[in-house]
Formats: C-alpha cells, structure tokens, sequence
C-alpha cells in the first residue's frame, strides 16, 4: 500500500490531519471517505485500509477536529454544521485528486451518525453510504444525568468537558484491540456539553427523517454493541425497506471492523461497494 499524510485548513481555520492508502498493485476503483468514531482517530483505520486496497479500492481519511493530530478543542463541537462542513472539505480533497473516480462515504459510531446526517441534508454525489454502529441510540440513555446537563447547560457552558463515559472493553471481543486502544496516546475520552446537547438533537432529527434517506445504503452493526445499540440501525433502515441493506452482526462488539469477524465484515463492504459500481 502507498500511504501518504496531509493536511488542510477547515472552512473555520482549523489544521485538518489527513492521510491516505492506495493500493500499488490493483488499479484503483473508487474512493472511500472515511469518517471515524469519537475519541480515536483515523490511524486505527489501517487495517480497513488494507483490505480494501486489496479490493481496489482508496481509503481517504481524516481526524475529525478535536481528535487525534487535527486542531480544535477535545472532544467539543460548537456546530453539527461544523462536522458537515468537514466532510464537504474531505470529499472536496478527494474529488480533486482522484478526478472522476467514484466516491463512497463511510462513517463508523460518531462517524456513522455524520454520514447519515450529510446524506440527509447535503445528499451527496456519491454512489453510496455505508454506516457502522452508528450511535443514533447509545449508552448515553442509561446515563439520564449527563442528558439531564447537556440538555440544560449545553447552551450556557458549552465547552465543559466530561468523560465520555465509552466502555474499552465494549469495543470488540479481541483484547489485544481494547488494550491498543487504552494505551493509544492519541485516544481521549472527553466530550462537552456543548457537544452533548447538539449530538442529542442531532440524533432525534435523524430517526426523525430517516424515511428520506435517497442515498444507497449499507447499515451495519453488531448484535452485541452496549455502546450504541443495534436498535439504532434497525429503526433508520425500517422505513426505507428495499432501499437500505440492513446486516446484524452475531455476537460482535461495537467495531465490527476490529472483531474476529472483521475479514467478512470488510469482505461484505467490498461486495456491497462493487454491486454499487456496476448499477448503471
């Protein structure tokens, strides 16, 4: 794989941290944008990395602000616009230095519920969106006190920090995952108020809309995930019926990349994306 790293400015001055896997051996097919979960970042995409270029396909990624090597206070968002803009600037990047190659946008949790929002309300120019674990139900739900503050105090203090509360060990079945993560200096676990108040709005306008999702789309999760709930994607992909494909994954954790079963499931992407690319 040919790996590359860079970086832009988002559209609010922002140093954006970005970086890129082609594959050396397969002519590439297509791009795919990646958008990761919260608290990571995207090197513990290098594996996904690898497998799609195997299938001929480009992983384009980024940190999203407030994470990992891109700027921006941790873990506190002032604006979901702030989250779309960043996506239009990843695809943007993309377009302009793969012209004419095909783009899909992939989100993961936190990354999940930005994809499902940008196709909803920008509809992009791609041929298709793929969203894992997207965290549109979450254990925040069990967590009525930090909803209770978001709610009140997410306009009037928004850049206090809390713990995010994520449970490593709900990550994945493979320890020497959830010990790569703990030990992961680029990891955090912080969220603001600010960001909690507009994550929780964000999420009840999405279930809200979800019937006019028009985008092809692949939801994903697994049955186990005690950090945002398989009921999350069941319910968006219920009134879209034929429109979605909707995959349950037996006994996996939240990052069904990084299970036991992460071959199949970034098998089932790659299948997915190539049925996409033959649709006229």
């Amino acid at each position: 794989m040919k790996h590359q790293e860079l970086k832009w400015k988002s559209h609010d001055g922002l140093d954006i941290f970005a970086q890129v896997w082609e594959p050396e051996v397969i002519q590439p097919r297509a791009v795919v944008c990646l958008v990761h979960g919260l608290g990571e970042h995207s090197s513990r995409y290098a594996h996904v990395a690898e497998a799609f270029g195997k299938e001929g396909f480009i992983l384009f990624t980024y940190d999203l602000r407030g994470h990992g090597r891109s700027g921006g206070a941790r873990g506190h968002l002032s604006s979901i616009e702030d989250f779309m803009h960043d996506i239009d600037s990843l695809l943007a990047q993309a377009r302009a230095r793969y012209l004419g190659m095909p783009l899909f946008l992939y989100g993961h949790s936190l990354g999940g519920i930005q994809a499902l929002y940008h196709g909803l309300t920008r509809k992009p120019d791609v041929k298709g969106v793929i969203a894992t674990g997207a965290a549109l139900h979450s254990a925040l739900e069990k967590q009525p006190l930090k909803v209770f503050l978001a709610n009140l105090l997410g306009s009037l203090t928004p850049t206090t920090i809390f713990a995010s509360g994520l449970d490593a060990k709900a990550l994945s079945r493979d320890v020497k995952v959830v010990e790569a993560y703990v030990n992961d200096p680029l990891v955090h676990d912080k969220a603001s108020l600010g960001f909690g108040k507009i994550m929780l709005g964000t999420t009840k306008w999405i279930l809200g809309h979800a019937g006019e999702f028009s985008l092809p789309l692949l939801l994903m999760h697994g049955k186990e995930d005690a950090i945002a709930y398989p009921s999350s994607s069941i319910e968006f992909a219920a009134p879209l019926k034929e429109k979605c494909t909707l995959v349950l994954w037996e006994g996996c954790f939240h990052e069904i990349h990084n299970e036991p079963e992460k071959a199949e499931v970034l098998k089932t992407m790659t299948l997915w994306m190539d049925a996409r690319l033959r649709e006229a």
